[in-house]
């Protein structure tokens, strides 16, 4: 598969992926917030705090499809091993783990302020669990992205 192809492909996942937030973060949390709230009045005060939790959560999910879409950009532009993209896959990681962090702890505050139910944590531990996984992955690929630029230069420093 050549670079070009490879790179409009990325892009079309990512974009996929943007509009699969939008429709979750937009349409699908705010509806069902509200849902929860008719059906159990005495639980309508949290819709608020957890609405903008939620939101809060998207955002560094954002920022990390803008860098996936340079990182794409830059397979496109034959630079698929460059610092450049170990640097994006890098910030990516901390992006990921910044938010599961963030994820975990809001929901273990919201459970002792009585906003939240035990078993929601334990589901949101899956959540936790793909964040994580992640993490890891884009902290390997910024390793690996990192070491193969090298490679790349010491070749082109030989030729």
């Amino acid at each position: 598969m050549e670079q070009k192809t490879l790179s409009n492909w990325l892009k079309f996942i990512l974009v996929g992926v943007g509009i699969c937030g939008l429709v979750v973060y937009g349409g699908f949390i705010p509806m069902y917030g509200k849902e929860v709230a008719l059906m159990n009045p005495e639980y309508a005060y949290c819709y608020i705090p957890w609405l903008l939790f939620l939101w809060g959560t998207g955002i560094p999910c954002c920022v990390g499809l803008i860098l996936g879409w340079k990182i794409a950009d830059n397979i496109g532009k034959d630079r698929s091993f460059s610092q450049e993209n170990a640097r994006l896959f890098q910030w990516i990681s901390i992006l990921a783990a910044l938010d599961t962090a963030f994820f975990f702890l809001m929901n273990i505050i919201y459970l002792f302020c009585g906003m939240n139910h035990p078993g929601i944590v334990l589901y949101a531990m899956f959540i936790v669990f793909a964040g994580v996984a992640v993490t890891i992955v884009a902290a390997v690929l910024s390793c690996l992205v990192r070491k193969a630029a090298g490679l790349q230069t010491q070749s082109d420093l030989t030729i």
